[in-house]
């Protein structure tokens, strides 16, 4: 199991192949701590821990009542995620074939933002053709409230610890960037505190961690839009002014990534119908929350101050 930027080093020896993995991880900051699983087929299958088997003390000479566990059979479909880019025979002339592998990059870009949002809002029900992501996976007891008020409740540290003592091996925060902002401010704040410490990711960038746990952020999306916003319905009412924080656990039994072979990079050539040259990139990928308490969700966070 790897890390896109694993991956991209074990790619060294295609330079194009190598460079296409490493801009998917610089593009996105969940595609760049996710690690993938290879999934032969189309289908990803395995079992989901429901309850344990029963255990007991016992007394000399007595004996035990047989349980067993049960696991939850779980099947994850893989999806299809690409898209074309043509670029003028005019245009290489003029600007030579380098501004090619621009285009090329843009479109990596837009593909790996793509699924940076579908593992967050993904909706198979609203899109058969995308996985479902976490806000649609995490319920019950893993959904926690900020509070009741409509419009949402300020942030407590209170609750954020909550959030994190509900995933089992907790290695990531999600949020959006003014939510990591909130939370930064409250570090200086000496009436409410926080765990705040800085560390660097594989490219050398800043990430700012919370009581050790890395902070990952959502940004926009491939139509300009916030993944994760002050858009959503908070407390009991109606008011869509808050939004979510996530924790989730990054890896083999927690949330994991998974293809069917890496992204593919076809150069098409120049079309018979248009003078350009056509460039193909796509990936069989796919997203698989292998515990019940591998991800939660604290939703219901208005944009106001954090608090203790």
């Amino acid at each position: 199991m790897l890390t896109l930027f694993e991956a991209a080093k074990l790619n060294s020896g295609d330079v194009v192949r190598a460079t296409i993995i490493e801009h998917f991880a610089r593009s996105s900051e969940l595609l760049r701590a996710a690690q993938f699983i290879d999934v032969q087929g189309g289908a990803y299958v395995y079992n989901m821990e429901g309850q344990l088997g029963a255990s007991a003390f016992r007394g000399v000479g007595q004996g035990y009542t047989p349980s067993a566990g049960i696991v939850n059979p779980e099947t994850e479909r893989l999806r299809i995620i690409g898209g074309e880019l043509d670029v003028d025979l005019a245009t290489l002339k003029i600007h030579g074939e380098n501004v090619r592998s621009q285009y090329e990059l843009m479109k990596v870009k837009s593909i790996s933002l793509a699924i940076g949002a579908a593992m967050i809002n993904g909706n198979s029900v609203n899109n058969p053709l995308e996985f479902d992501g976490l806000r649609q996976r995490i319920g019950g007891s893993q959904l926690i409230e900020a509070g009741a008020t409509d419009g949402g409740d300020p942030l407590s540290i209170q609750k954020l610890y909550e959030l994190i003592d509900a995933v089992d091996n907790p290695t990531h925060l999600i949020m959006s960037k003014k939510m990591r902002a909130l939370l930064s401010g409250a570090a200086h704040d000496i009436n409410v505190g926080g765990f705040i410490s800085y560390t660097d990711d594989e490219f050398g960038r800043k990430v700012m961690m919370f009581d050790g746990l890395p902070i990952l952020i959502t940004d926009y999306d491939n139509f300009g839009n916030q993944i994760i916003d002050f858009n959503e319905v908070g407390g009991t009412g109606s008011t869509a002014t808050a939004t979510s924080v996530y924790a989730a656990s990054m890896g083999p039994g927690g949330v994991i990534g998974l293809q069917n072979g890496t992204m593919e990079v076809r150069d098409l050539g120049e079309l018979q119908t248009q003078p350009v040259m056509r460039t193909r990139v796509e990936w069989l990928v796919g997203m698989a929350v292998e515990g019940q308490r591998s991800a939660g969700r604290l939703r219901g966070i208005s944009n106001a101050a954090v608090t203790k």
